[in-house]
């Protein structure tokens, strides 16, 4: 088992608080034959945060390069739960427990039959993957997200 396996490529793009910005990443997306396939933004008074796992990587981010965005690549983990009430409660005890230090999380919907899909950033990664597969905790491998 390589834990390289189970890192996610999140893309991060800063984009300023205007209109048009946020239309201005999905069509560089758009032109790239980039698919988005979840998505998360967090905003400030002057600048907002786009976190978003896609079916190509590297494609999103040389595109948003090419025009001119300020773009962060950082490995994510997706975690596959029960959907049902709890499930996510479940998880955070597990994660609790085993002393991981989660930075940010957001939801991939409608991933799995019977299940739901959580993005997690953590503190350490190579570390979180280690504890979860040894709790038999469901990690999905970046391939998932290409043919979703």
């Amino acid at each position: 088992m390589d834990i390289n396996d189970y890192k996610i490529t999140q893309i991060s793009v800063f984009i300023e608080n205007k209109k048009g910005r946020f239309y201005n990443v999905t069509k560089t997306l758009k032109e790239s034959k980039v698919n988005i396939r979840a998505m998360s933004l967090a905003d400030t008074m002057d600048f907002g945060i786009l976190r978003f796992v896609m079916d190509k990587p590297k494609d999103a981010y040389d595109s948003l390069i090419e025009k001119d965005f300020i773009v962060k690549k950082n490995d994510v983990l997706a975690i596959a739960i029960k959907d049902e009430s709890g499930g996510l409660s479940e998880l955070l005890k597990i994660i609790s427990d085993l002393d991981l230090n989660i930075e940010y999380m957001y939801t991939f919907v409608n991933a799995l039959e019977n299940k739901a899909v959580m993005l997690f950033k953590f503190e350490d990664i190579d570390l979180a993957i280690e504890k979860l597969l040894d709790e038999n905790i469901e990690l999905l491998k970046e391939e998932f997200f290409k043919r979703v």
